[in-house]
């Protein structure tokens, strides 16, 4: 109830079950409220003023930054960096950290797993720069095995870039084991937790990760915002990325000085409502529990996979129902993904079909597309329930029985 889509009537007036959090979170009442607030009654520009508006709404983004630095516990509130979203929180480090510290012969580590978000931008570094990039191995399962970790990361490795829960397999990735490979050879580790921090606690000193990555629209907040936390030292030390107001100490006439993180790294005006909006978001998962959100998902997960694996021709990508994030992506034999896609919409249910920005590894699957449900706070059995059933009824209207 406090989602008003999610009350809503779709056309021909079915309501939608929404399967599809992976890609993007509905929004509750107060994350809209918080935006329209602003629009409506307080919004200026920020970091700009003394009036007051304009120091309202500086007031208002400030706490939204100590209350991300609360989520993550991070050290610092200068440690949290607001970005357009995950994608650009990582070419933000790739373009400054990256082409600062990584160059001919040295290594990127990645893995199969990742979005092409946290794969493209070291592809690029690495071409430039002359390094190269590394896989670590998986498992049959789809996971990292901690066991090769050290078979890849070694003396030559500067970075180690990997997703802290895969957003096809719902792999957990385990970042205490590579972050433990990491400091044996002084390489320093990015967390994509874009798809891990809506639906389990992120504490990022307790796994003392140099950077992590998120965006608000997966965590029930607006799209247009994301972070990038840093640890403090290695944002100072770190070239701007983007030229322009706010981020400047000085400007003369033939050079500028920079402010120090994190506003040298938030050129130009910030999405300011959204901003605000992510905050609300945060006190909103907070004041639910994100323990609580965590065992509500992994109940609905387990479900998931055993009923989706009753369905005959039905085959479930990546490691068993109770070693998986929130999702569960799958392959119905005889079935185009697409066409289950639509028949799926017509019963009002939304869920994703394609590679998922996922391409090396739908390779490795030896799939070009897969069909997947992502489950958020909100979701139910009946849910689940609804889309097995649904599958059901497609297999027969597809003549696979």
């Amino acid at each position: 109830a406090d989602f008003p889509i999610l009350t809503a009537r779709l056309a021909g007036g079915k309501p939608l079950t929404y399967l599809d959090s992976g890609a993007s979170a509905q929004k509750p009442r107060v994350v809209i409220e918080a935006v329209s607030d602003c629009y409506a009654g307080y919004y200026a520009n920020v970091h700009r003023s003394k009036s007051s508006l304009g120091m309202r709404v500086t007031e208002a983004i400030e706490a939204a930054r100590e209350k991300v630095r609360g989520l993550l516990n991070a050290e610092r509130v200068e440690e949290v960096v607001f970005t357009p979203g995950t994608t650009a929180s990582i070419n933000l480090v790739a373009d400054t950290w990256g082409r600062a510290n990584v160059g001919a012969g040295d290594e990127i580590v990645v893995s199969l797993l990742e979005h092409h978000a946290n794969l493209v931008p070291w592809q690029r570094l690495a071409t430039d720069v002359g390094a190269t990039l590394r896989f670590l191995e998986l498992t049959a399962d789809g996971e990292i095995d901690p066991a090769k970790i050290g078979d890849v990361v070694g003396p030559n490795t500067k970075l180690v870039a990997v997703t802290a829960l895969s957003n096809v397999l719902g792999s957990v990735t385990p970042v205490a084991e590579i972050v433990a490979a990491a400091r044996a050879v002084e390489a320093k580790v990015l967390l994509d937790a874009a798809q891990s921090v809506p639906h389990t606690p992120t504490d990022v000193r307790a796994l003392d990760v140099d950077f992590c990555v998120f965006s608000g629209h997966k965590l029930y907040g607006p799209s247009g915002v994301g972070v990038l936390y840093g640890k403090y030292d290695l944002l100072e030390a770190m070239p701007p990325w983007q030229g322009g107001g706010n981020m400047i100490e000085r400007v003369y006439d033939d050079r500028s000085t920079w402010a120090p993180p994190p506003a040298k790294f938030e050129a130009g005006t910030p999405a300011i409502a959204e901003i605000i909006g992510l905050g609300a978001a945060v006190d909103y998962v907070e004041g639910l529990g994100l323990e609580a959100i965590a065992a509500h998902e992994a109940d609905l997960t387990r479900y998931a996979y055993e009923e989706l694996s009753k369905v005959p021709g039905v085959t479930i990508h990546g490691p068993p129902g109770d070693r998986r994030g929130a999702m569960v992506a799958f392959t119905l034999e005889g079935a185009a993904a697409e066409d289950l896609n639509f028949l799926l919409d017509r019963a009002g249910i939304a869920v994703r079909h394609g590679h998922h920005c996922a391409m090396p590894l739908h390779d490795r699957l030896g799939v070009s597309a897969s069909l997947r449900a992502s489950f958020g706070l909100y979701n139910t059995r009946d849910d689940v329930d609804l889309l097995v059933k649904t599958l059901v009824a497609a297999r027969k209207r597809l003549r696979l029985d």
